[in-house]
Order: C-alpha cells, then structure tokens, then sequence
C-alpha cells in the first residue's frame, strides 16, 4: 500500500465564484460604506474596474449592471427613475455583515440560548433526578427507569412503581430583549477615520444572527445624536452620520421606554460610541458642550445608568476612542450601571459584542 500523497494546494481561481458574485461582494460592501446610494456605489466600482481590472471582455460591468437589475438587486422603479436598492438587497447585506463579522457562527432553527439552571425547556440535558408530580412523559428515562426496576424489584415479577422513575432534566432557556444604541454624531467621521461604516456592519450582522438563530430574542435599534429615534432593521445599511452633537441622555431614555415594552425578563442595552455625552434637551432648547465634560449633562447621564441598574438593566458601552478622559467617563458610567466597558477598536467591535451577546444570554438578571 503507497499511503497518501500529498502536493501543494493550489485553490481555484476566486473559489470558483462567477464574476457577478465577485463583483457583486464589492458592490455590497460599497453600499454600505455609501449609505444605499446605487449610484455613488457604481461610480466607485467604475473606479475600482479601471485601477484593478475586475471585469473582462466576456463579462463587462454593463453585465453587471444588467444582471443586478434583473436578478432584483437594483430597481429603476423611481419617480425620477433612479437606480434604487430593492429589499433583496438589504437582506444580501445584512448577511454578508454576519458572515463577515459572525463567520464561525452556524445558522439554526433554535431560537434559545442556554442557561446553567434547569426548568422548562425544549433540550434534554445530562442530569437525572427522581420522578415528580407534574413531570412529563417525555422526560422520563426509560432505560434508567426499567434498570431501577430490576433493581428494586427482581427480574422474576417484573414491576415497574413510581419510585423507580427516573427524570431526564431539561435545560432552561432564555429569552432577551436588546437595545443597540448608535451614535451617530458627527465626531463618528472625524479625523479622517469612518467608524460609523463598522457600527453599522455590527449592528446588521446582530440583527441577522438574532432573526435567525434567535428568532424569540427581540432587537430594537436606536440611533442617538441631537435627539434619539428608532429606526428599522432595514433603515440600517442607510444610515448616515448627520451634523449632531451626542445627546446620550436621550438614547438612554428611549431604550429605557422601549425595553420597558418587553415582557422578557432578560433585558439588556448595547452603545456603540466614540465620544462624551455633549448635548441634553431641555423643553424645547438644546443644552450643549462640545469643549469637555460638562457636569450638567454628565450627572444626568449617570442618573439614568443608576436608573437602568435599579431595574436590572445592564448597559455594556463600546467605545471606539482611546482619550484617557473619555476612557475616565467610560469607567464612571460602568461603575454606577455595574454594566460593562470595552475600549474597542474598530476591527475586534463584533467580537466584543457577540460575545458580551452570548454572556448575557446565559444568566438572568
């Protein structure tokens, strides 16, 4: 027998994707650093074509064009006739976030996530314990329960009695109410460097793994900078940053409002941020201070992480900056919420929060 031989792996070229797959990646990745525009995307990718040489003469980008338009990417069903981006392309989005950021996660019908407690459940566990009233049939072991009675009993005259049933625990499992909090001021496009792009590919990649692997878990998604609102899982590859200040008070109190909504008793709020709270609405009026740590809006800000923490709300803060003083505020705010705190850079953000996601989904608060 010669065994096994080996030689150098020598992959296919691009893994075997057509050239609409490859350039449809790119263009992808294109929309959402351009916030839905079809049109500036193309312009890029035009751009990208004449430095890198990405087309051929068998498959140009008027193909591509053509095949994004009939395969429903793009639509021109516009007033002005536009190129749009369609619902099947938000959803490509969304998923390419959570392969990209989420890529060793496996998809699942399982909405649950596991607890270390027993109870009421779906998934059978390894622990064993005598029957009791109100116990299903399901969960009896029989093999242990039939063991039990030879044991008890005899073999001669077999009899099987209720004390000789044995219980298959069951793991318990949770649900969770998150809110993702986004800063979207205009210090998240200062200096030169784009942080709300990587906020967004985050918070599509959460949306996308808890829809599908965790379909009982609930998402809402805030966007704060003068004010705060809601928005849609589907607003989010549109998401622009505007000429805000950072009003984190306000995107505090609506995630506040709208957890109060959910009946989970798992609750919990995620902020992606890059700077100090700056703005607070007073009536009608904006109170603001860009120029350091105004005590006036840093004793509102901690009041309501205090107030977060009296209803078993903890808020778990990324914050994408590296100035000692915000770092200062950082640990503050985490020390009155008794939340979390991660200085993250922009690469290892998602890593930081699916697994602040899965930790939090194992314990009750």
């Amino acid at each position: 027998m010669l065994g096994y031989r080996f030689s150098q792996f020598k992959p296919q070229p691009n893994d075997g994707k057509t050239p609409f797959e490859n350039l449809l990646n790119v263009f992808m990745q294109l929309l959402t650093i351009t916030s839905g525009d079809v049109q500036e995307a193309l312009e890029w990718l035009n751009n990208l074509d004449r430095q890198y040489g990405m087309t051929s003469d068998e498959y140009g980008m008027g193909d591509f064009i053509q095949d994004l338009k009939d395969k429903g990417y793009i639509s021109e069903e516009t007033p002005g006739g536009a190129l749009s981006v369609t619902a099947k392309s938000e959803r490509t989005i969304r998923q390419s976030a959570l392969e990209e950021i989420f890529g060793k996660l496996k998809k699942t019908q399982s909405g649950n996530h596991h607890t270390p407690v027993p109870g009421s459940g779906d998934e059978l566990s390894s622990d064993r314990r005598d029957f009791q009233f109100g116990d299903t049939l399901e969960q009896i072991s029989m093999t242990e329960s039939i063991r039990n009675a030879q044991i008890n009993h005899g073999i001669g005259d077999f009899t099987l009695m209720e004390n000789d049933l044995e219980i298959v625990e069951k793991e318990f499992k949770t649900q969770t109410s998150t809110v993702l909090m986004i800063d979207i001021s205009h210090s998240m496009i200062l200096y030169g460097e784009d942080r709300i792009t990587p906020a967004k590919k985050v918070a599509m990649a959460l949306a996308e793994l808890i829809t599908t692997k965790y379909p009982k878990d609930t998402l809402d998604i805030i966007v704060f900078g003068n004010d705060a609102w809601q928005i849609q899982i589907k607003d989010l590859p549109y998401l622009q940053v505007g000429p805000y200040h950072t009003n984190t008070v306000a995107g505090l109190e609506l995630a506040m409002d709208l957890l109060r909504r959910r009946k989970n008793k798992n609750k919990q709020i995620f902020m992606i941020t890059d700077g100090k709270p700056t703005c607070l609405k007073e009536g009608i009026r904006y109170y603001k201070n860009s120029f350091g740590l105004d005590r006036k809006i840093l004793n509102k800000t901690l009041t309501l992480a205090a107030q977060c923490r009296k209803i078993k709300v903890p808020i778990t803060t990324f914050m994408i900056a590296s100035d000692p003083y915000l770092q200062q505020f950082v640990r503050e705010f985490t020390e009155v919420n008794q939340g979390r705190a991660y200085y993250s850079s922009l690469k290892g953000l998602g890593n930081y929060i699916f697994e602040d996601y899965q930790r939090n989904r194992r314990k009750t608060f």
